[in-house]
């Protein structure tokens, strides 16, 4: 008989209800973690600052939890416990919500299912239910007394048929509006009729402007995390201005803001052993947040002197250095670069280009923008320490159905150019735009022809999504596409621009060039009541140069380099062929 059972019958006069466990405590008592899901299999054992998260979540009086996490503190697998509470003493609708289906595929085959089976007490909470008359799949399953369904936030029509009382949404921020609207909203709307109901909402912020997490937390009772420092017994929240190292990241440790003491790393445990968290706005009731970052964590790989090293490698180039603040520090990034300016651009060409390939370029891209009267290329090197080389921009003229078109692109993607380490460099990938309806098929026909040379047709989309994604299905043709995501591609060059440092420009690239590429300006907009942050042409503007740099990029996806090969190969001195082409004289001239 679950717990629930009991105090209902309790309510009749009939038993007295037995003491209620903490939620930290239920977990720890029959949560396991099994081989392959964790380092360290066995009975969960919950770091210090996750039980007062777990136990807010298993609290009747706190309807919503909130928290901004990083990664490396556990909450995966603490939401997954979470999740068994649920189906084994309070058996109700469950819904998670993450953003893709294969975010939900993969968390209920890679966490919820390994969980369940290897913690005794909800063994058999996922198990057919015959009674039920539905069939149980793999996203859906029922049990008596309650269902668990994992959906996915792109597709609106699987949160119209769901009435839930138990919400838990994950990556919050990966979450973008759909055609009816924000899907958390959707998801939430769902829960109304339930006067218990509980919405635990967690994900590692992206953009400050537009995180769904951060504007959560805003409305909570904003709780940190805070230690006691071991000279002063001060309490105070670890931030990563407080982390100091000397010549190496491997002396780093916490500087205390009140005593100004230094204090190292073996020191951590025991701090975090006592840690309290803190609510900064007591005053709101119901709403538990909480805002963790990777510096209190226990981790191996989170100790400070590898999140120090990891800074010192991430802190030069804008994309690396927002992938440090959002999953180690669990902040959002305040965008760079709103606007380029094309002044700033053309004055920073270097005297290197298509004719004399830089001796640190070892790989090499083309973004190709398909229009109609012409094609357009935009051609960029890459070096091992990750800077972008653009070497040069080309036109193709001629109509995008003529052969002669197509025909000259493939000779372009076939030529080799000089390198400064003595040998030649050819193209390794490159991206064709083939998002314009009426050009597709031509498009996939020209790549389908030269996938082995990794030449993609790709189609732009916007929203939050990774650089370079092989599309769900095939078109009609049967051709396989690939699908940009342009706005991360556009935010991740609009902040190496704005440096300076990551993205070089050759002094061979025309006017026209840096006038396209800053055609476009950052912008926040609200769509159906939630902000969304996009890019919008500048009027009078063209933008053909900044979307082959944006396809150049999406191909760099498709390369894995052997950097150590390619600046062999670069350096190797083309031999003459063993079998020359003939050349057929001809008397003609001489007559």
């Amino acid at each position: 008989m679950t717990t629930l059972e009991l105090i209902r019958r309790n309510a009749l006069g009939a038993l007295t209800p037995p003491p209620r466990l903490r939620l930290s405590e239920w977990i720890e008592g029959h949560i396991a973690l099994p081989d392959g899901v964790s380092a360290q299999p066995g009975p969960v054992r919950l770091w210090p600052f996750q039980r007062e998260i777990a136990d807010a979540i298993g609290d009747p009086l706190i309807e919503r939890v909130t928290l901004v996490k990083p990664v490396r503190v556990g909450f995966t697998t603490l939401l997954t416990s979470a999740v068994a509470s649920f189906v084994a003493n309070e058996p109700s609708p469950i819904l998670c919500l993450l953003p893709a289906e294969a975010d939900c595929r993969d968390y209920m085959v890679s966490d919820v299912e390994p969980i369940f089976a290897a913690s005794r007490s909800v063994a058999d909470a996922l198990g057919d239910d015959q009674d039920e008359g539905e069939r149980n799949t793999l996203l859906s399953r029922r049990f008596p007394g309650g269902s668990l369904k994992v959906v996915a936030a792109k597709a609106p029509r699987n949160l119209r048929r769901h009435n839930v009382r138990v919400l838990f949404i994950d990556e919050a921020d990966g979450m973008d509006a759909t055609a009816e609207g924000s899907p958390i909203l959707l998801a939430e709307r769902r829960t109304l009729s339930f006067p218990d109901r509980k919405i635990v909402l967690g994900s590692t912020p992206v953009h400050d402007e537009t995180s769904h997490v951060l504007r959560a937390y805003a409305q909570s009772d904003a709780r940190i995390f805070e230690v006691p420092c071991p000279e002063c017994g001060s309490f105070a929240e670890i931030v990563w201005d407080q982390i100091v190292w000397d010549d190496t990241p491997a002396s780093a440790r916490w500087k205390c803001p009140h005593c100004r003491a230094e204090v190292e790393e073996r020191h951590k445990p025991a701090m975090v052993a006592q840690g309290q968290w803190r609510a900064t706005r007591p005053e709101v009731q119901g709403h538990a947040g909480f805002r963790l970052n990777a510096l209190v964590s226990l981790h191996t790989n989170a100790s400070w002197a590898k999140l120090a090293a990891e800074f010192i490698g991430a802190k030069d180039d804008p994309t690396t250095l927002q992938t440090f603040v959002n999953t180690i520090l669990g902040q959002g990034w305040r965008g760079e670069g709103e606007e380029l300016s094309e002044e700033d651009l053309a004055g920073r060409g270097e005297d290197w280009g298509l004719s004399a390939v830089p001796e640190e370029v070892l790989a090499l891209t083309v973004g190709c923008d398909v229009q109609h009267d012409r094609l357009e290329l935009t051609f960029v090197g890459w070096a091992e320490s990750g800077i972008a080389y653009v070497l040069g921009h080309r036109v193709i003229w001629g109509d995008w159905d003529d052969d002669d078109t197509w025909a000259a692109l493939d000779v372009q993607l076939r030529e080799t150019f000089p390198h400064a380490l003595g040998g030649r460099i050819g193209i390794d990938a490159c991206a064709v735009d083939a998002g314009d309806g009426t050009t597709m098929n031509r498009v996939t026909d020209f790549a389908r022809a030269r996938t082995r040379r990794k030449v993609l047709a790709i189609k732009g989309a916007a929203g939050s999504r990774p650089l370079i994604e092989r599309a769900g299905s095939k078109t009609k043709t049967g051709a396989r596409l690939w699908i940009v995501g342009v706005d991360t591609a556009k935010e991740q060059i609009f902040a190496r621009l704005s440096r300076g440092s990551t993205i070089r420009l050759s002094g061979d690239l025309p006017a026209v060039w840096h006038e396209q590429v800053a055609s476009e300006r950052a912008v926040l907009r609200y769509r159906r009541g939630q902000p969304v942050r996009s890019f919008e042409r500048i009027p009078g503007k063209r933008a053909e140069a900044l979307d082959c740099l944006v396809y150049a990029l999406a191909a760099r996806q498709m390369l894995r380099p052997d950097w150590e090969e390619l600046r062999k190969h670069c350096a190797r001195q083309e031999t003459a062929r063993k079998n020359p082409v003939p050349v057929l004289k001809s008397d003609w001239m001489k007559r």
